[in-house]
């Protein structure tokens, strides 16, 4: 786990100053608190920033092959790396250190293309070729591990972060609008584009390889995970013993480790199912971690005991200061772009009470995905069933008009709040997903943005995004369509992210046996009574962990981690979003005249717009740290 940099002179061989380079791997250095490199060659720069796991002493980068052909930086974990060491050995390889990143010269010169779909892990890699004149860049299935591009001059630029480009271009670049409405409607930057001009970010599963001389080449998938739901007969009992052998195997290999490893637990059933199979597999208690609050509505301390004392895991607890967390500026300084999840303050919080005793945990991300954890899935399910007994052509015009005339306001009964219902029936499956996860509705974004920002965007809708993911996911089933939309956009853009940025950050590896790509391909193929049991998911999940949980886990229903984000807007955080409608940060993008409603709205407590105050505090944040501010 680590950050990488590097600079590629794709016409021809000037020298990259090192200075650029530095500045680039001082940007990350975060992401790398064990040790930092640096490698030149005529027209290419390779920078390197490590966090030991494996083979501390040996496994520094950037690593070269020993006929000096080949150099690459890593971020990520190869699990299967001594396998594949295995098989490359038998070819003939000879190996000079035990880390996993020696696997990635020896595997390019022995399979090339091939290369990435033989690896288990996840890892963003720059590799550099010599007798091809060749750079490599390469990042893993679910996108886990960042890796943005810039291209200026005839040359590219590579990192683990925004950050890393910015100190690399001669000049900070302007913000790109679309991104930035994008923001607004789902609380971060998708994966599929950044806020700045002229960055972008490899795609998950993708390879470029661009060499020297010739046009830049188009990057290519080299794999995807297919929702596509099969009804085997299979029985509730037969498919949870299948799942059980699953996770056993990708806890186990998530174990390897050259430092202290342990989880990070929260009350939930993903991350108790992480520390029960590692617990089981290492036959020795682990350390676990978890964020308590005040507020007994957001703690989960207790569940996360009942679980603990299950496996006789030591059991660390770290009572959350809310006005501490109340940061909008030093969650700015860990992620490269704007990002409005509220629940990256307790995750960094956690994870920084994990690095004081262990350098990689277990992570639960990626079961509510995989297994339709999300409370909204069985609603969305029932909505595109009633939206089936109609066209789209008549649904549109029909209930699009009446929500239109409908009267709105929290004020009304009840009974009588019909307005978003009429609006969900009239929209594609498209809309009815972002209407399920945007931050804020529609209205609300157009009235955030400048008047000028709004007449350039008038024709630019949010929803293209998940329009794009539901033309890609070759299934008409309408849960394995949104569960397919969630781990091409939701995870990479924003739950990975999350993760990524605040573990990184505090100098920890998360680890997520959930997202395993053998268990994943299983899951892909399971038929929706295996998933959903009425409006409760991971029902396939439950009943494989039912010897290793208590009932009060099992039996729980979803809880997210979240803080009291109203009470900081209203407390701490009271005076900063007032002065928001001052903001010179935000007042080329935003109406700070509606910015100054919302959080008068707040304050008097008409309308809670708290989550749009803080992807503005955000935004604000993050538009203050760019040079030149």
């Amino acid at each position: 786990m680590c950050g990488i940099a590097g600079i590629f002179d794709a016409r021809g061989e000037a020298d990259v100053p090192p200075a650029r380079l530095k500045a680039m791997t001082d940007a990350i250095a975060r992401r790398g608190p064990d040790g930092e490199g640096a490698w030149f060659a005529p027209g290419l720069a390779l920078g390197h920033r490590r966090l030991a796991i494996i083979d501390p002493a040996g496994g520094a980068q950037p690593m070269l092959s020993e006929d000096g052909r080949l150099a690459v930086v890593f971020n990520g974990m190869i699990y299967n790396f001594r396998e594949l060491r295995a098989d490359l050995e038998a070819q003939g390889a000879q190996f000079r250190t035990h880390c996993d990143t020696e696997v990635l010269l020896h595997g390019w010169r022995a399979w090339g293309e091939a290369l990435p779909e033989k690896l288990d892990g996840f890892f963003a890699v720059g590799l550099w070729d010599a007798e091809a004149e060749t750079l490599v860049l390469m990042r893993d299935l679910w996108g886990k591990k960042p890796l943005y591009l810039a291209e200026t001059g005839g040359k590219l630029l590579f990192g683990s972060d925004a950050d890393a480009l910015l100190a690399g271009l001669d000049q900070a670049p302007g913000l790109r609008e679309e991104a930035l409405a994008e923001y607004l409607a789902y609380g971060y930057v998708p994966d599929s584009t950044a806020l700045h001009a002229g960055l972008e970010k490899l795609p998950p599963a993708s390879l470029l390889i661009w060499r020297r001389g010739r046009p830049r080449p188009k990057s290519r998938r080299w794999g995807r995970i297919r929702i596509h739901p099969e009804d085997q007969g299979r029985s509730l009992p037969e498919a949870a013993e299948e799942l059980d052998a699953l996770l056993d195997a990708a806890v186990r290999k998530r174990l390897v480790a050259d430092a202290p490893l342990g989880v990070l637990l929260s009350g939930g059933l993903d991350s108790g199912a992480a520390l029960a199979m590692a617990s089981r597999a290492r036959g020795t208690p682990l350390t676990a971690c978890t964020m308590g609050f005040a507020d007994p509505d957001l703690d989960e301390t207790e569940a996360a005991a009942l679980m603990a004392r299950r496996w006789g895991a030591e059991h660390l607890v770290e009572q959350a200061d809310p006005e501490a967390m109340a940061d909008p500026e030093g969650l700015a300084a860990i992620f490269g772009e704007p990002f409005a999840d509220p629940s990256a303050a307790p995750t960094l919080a956690v994870c920084r009470l994990a690095a004081r005793r262990m350098k990689a945990a277990l992570s639960g991300d990626g079961g509510d995905e995989v297994f339709a954890g999300y409370r909204r899935y069985p609603f969305h399910l029932r909505e595109e069933r009633a939206k089936s007994l109609l066209p789209l052509s008549l649904r549109g015009p029909l209930f699009g008009g009446l929500a239109r005339i409908w009267p709105r306001g929290e004020a009304l009964p009840r009974p009588l709040r019909a307005g978003a219902t009429l609006e969900a029936l009239a929209g594609d499956q498209a809309a009815g997903l972002l209407r399920a996860t945007a931050i804020m509705d529609e209205p609300t974004r157009r009235a955030l943005l400048s008047p000028a920002l709004r007449a350039r965007l008038k024709d630019h809708d949010p929803a293209d995004l998940l329009r794009k993911a539901l033309a890609e996911a070759e299934t008409d089933d309408p849960l394995a369509r949104a569960q397919y939309a969630d781990l091409t956009t939701w995870l990479p853009g924003r739950m990975l992210v999350k993760l990524d940025r605040t573990s990184m950050a505090v100098g920890l590896e998360a680890r997520n046996p959930l997202l395993d790509k053998d268990l994943a391909l299983w899951a892909a193929r399971l038929p929706t009574r295996l998933k959903l049991d009425g409006f409760s998911g991971k029902r396939v999940l439950r009943a494989a962990l039912e010897p290793y949980a208590p009932p009060e886990i099992l039996k729980a229903p979803k809880r997210g981690f979240v803080p009291p984000l109203k009470a900081w807007l209203m407390g701490p955080l009271r005076g900063r979003v007032e002065a928001m409608a001052r903001s010179e940060a935000l007042g080329p993008w935003l109406d700070l005249a509606a910015l100054g409603r919302l959080s008068r709205e707040t304050f008097e407590e008409r309308r809670d717009h708290s989550r749009a105050l803080w992807a503005c505090l955000m935004l604000e944040a993050r538009l203050a740290r760019l040079p030149g501010k």
